[in-house]
């Protein structure tokens, strides 16, 4: 059995995907002069996010009434489990690193959420292998993306009652400046008008893992600590962000599409279906090299945050195959194979669209380079190459170990 186990984790590391971000990964390393085109790595993830939104949707419109509960049941679980992961990860930062405690929060905000660029390339490799899994995992994405945001304002708001400086800094911290300290009680209600104005100057998130931030070294960002958004200019940054927009869009798309009769799937069509591979491999040629250059942001994190970024990724995902099996113990509901995977690849990646994007917004004084160099350099990488085998692996084992009558 053992033997069986390592041949298929081992085989379903070389998949043609994962041999993309392998390629790309070694591009800046052995620096060869190639820069992936910003407007087409914008256009790659505006098509996986309507493209996996459009066939969900589809399937969504054909899902039984009599499960619906089950199925509401497991998002109330995906979104209550994120949100507990996020306290965790906070909880284990604090012990494993050094980091300030806006920066353990704001890491901690990244991994309460998950990655729709973990969760593209897990649909893609159980399409590759024929592993089914059930038409609402999209909808999941979207859910479990949201407590993550909750989880950093959370946690933030209850250190800038404490007292910060400008830059962020406590009392106990180096680089903590008496004159600059500053008690933001409440703060959530004030400066309206400049959250507005600095919230319509943040990018298209979509394009935030390339984007090049600019760091002072100090944690802080170009963006004034002193000013912060309202309540409104929040919600709108975490429900509305252009990432989730266009998950929902085409989820609502493809539901729609479907109640009046119309089928991307059953027609074959060849842009939303047949070329969903192709593109992935070049999303991930892209995302190898992003995540190559992130690395180089880990020096300054420290070795407890290296520890952290890897044993994450294993120890919230395997959690969440538990959860999952549970959950189908206690209620009965059948899920396919495919779903455990991917609720491991919800559970176990980490944000690098919608938390940045919170993060300018509302923690400008958090270090905006050392969360995306644990999420994309670190937990990206070890999700796409090594994690997701493994996940399959565990997931199908421990599904023979306790099956579901």
């Amino acid at each position: 059995m053992l033997y069986e186990f390592w041949h298929n984790f081992t085989h379903n590391l070389f998949k043609p995907l994962l041999l993309f971000f392998y390629m790309g990964f070694l591009i800046p390393l052995l620096r060869i002069k190639f820069e992936f085109p910003q407007v087409l790595y914008q256009g790659l993830t505006l098509y996986l996010l309507l493209a996996i939104g459009w066939r969900g949707g589809e399937e969504l419109a054909m899902l039984d009434a009599s499960s619906i509960g089950s199925v509401l049941g497991f998002m109330v679980l995906g979104f209550f489990t994120n949100l507990t992961i996020g306290f965790i990860a906070y909880g284990l930062l604090s012990r494993m690193t050094r980091m300030r405690r806006i920066d353990r929060a704001t890491v901690a905000g990244y991994y309460g959420s998950d990655s729709a660029g973990t969760f593209a390339t897990c649909v893609g490799v159980l399409a590759t292998l024929d592993i089914v899994f059930d038409a609402y995992m999209p909808v999941m994405l979207a859910v479990m993306e949201i407590p993550g945001c909750m989880v950093a304002l959370i946690l933030v708001a209850r250190i800038r009652e404490r007292g910060v400086d400008a830059l962020g800094n406590m009392a106990d911290e180096p680089g903590y400046t008496r004159q600059a300290s500053r008690q933001l009680v409440g703060a959530a209600q004030v400066g309206g008008s400049a959250a507005t104005r600095r919230t319509q100057g943040v990018q298209d998130e979509i394009d935030l893992s390339r984007e090049k931030l600019e760091h002072n070294g100090s944690g802080t960002t170009a963006a004034s600590p002193t000013s912060v958004p309202s309540t409104r200019a929040l919600v709108r940054e975490v429900l509305l962000n252009p990432g989730l927009f266009l998950l929902f869009g085409g989820i609502m798309i493809g539901f729609v599409s479907r109640l009046q009769g119309a089928s991307v799937i059953e027609d074959d069509d060849r842009v939303f279906v047949t070329a969903f591979q192709g593109m992935l491999c070049l999303f991930l040629l892209e995302m190898g090299m992003t995540a190559s250059r992130k690395l180089q942001d880990l020096r300054s994190a420290g070795r407890g945050l290296i520890a952290f970024g890897l044993l994450a990724p294993n120890l919230f995902a395997i959690s969440g195959i538990i959860l999952i099996h549970v959950y189908a113990l206690l209620t009965g509901t059948h899920f396919e194979t495919g779903s455990y995977v991917l609720f491991a690849v919800l559970c176990g990646s980490a944000s690098y669209i919608a938390v940045p994007a919170v993060q300018r917004a509302a923690i400008p004084e958090a270090s905006p380079t050392v969360p995306l160099a644990a999420s994309l350099g670190l937990t990206f990488s070890y999700n796409v190459t090594i994690g997701i085998p493994l996940y399959l692996q565990f997931a199908k084992a421990f599904d023979g170990w306790f099956p579901v009558s």
